[in-house]
């Protein structure tokens, strides 16, 4: 059964950094896009960023800049550095796995879902 693992979350003050990891495990291969997305109260789930496992990236215009995608193939892992946190980055952030080899933003590419960790920053 396929569990992806966040940690990394926090509360934090505007213009810190956090970095998130995502470990995934028993996936069918290495050949899965991985992502991240985020929802905050009252909003939908929004993407954030996403990496292919030949490394193509592409990232939210409101992180541009601000957040850094990677991934450790024999590991399994992703990760998002994200600095210059600002107040309207507070969600829940969720990785997310998809059996595809192109990049994607799109919610429905992805099959794999991990449960979240919380991201708050304070003013």
């Amino acid at each position: 059964q396929v569990q992806l693992a966040e940690s990394g979350g926090g509360l934090v003050q505007a213009g810190d950094s956090l970095r998130l990891s995502c470990a995934a495990s028993e996936l069918p291969s290495s050949f899965y896009v991985m992502g991240w997305f985020r929802q905050a109260p009252g909003k939908e789930r929004e993407f954030v960023a996403a990496m292919s496992w030949t490394g193509e990236n592409t990232y939210a215009d409101s992180v541009k800049g601000r957040f850094t995608i990677s991934r450790d193939n024999a590991k399994n892992t992703v990760y998002l550095q994200m600095n210059s946190l600002k107040p309207e980055d507070t969600a829940v952030y969720h990785c997310a796995a998809g059996a595809r080899y192109a990049v994607s933003s799109a919610y429905s590419d992805y099959n794999y879902w991990g449960q979240g960790t919380q991201v708050t920053v304070s003013s």
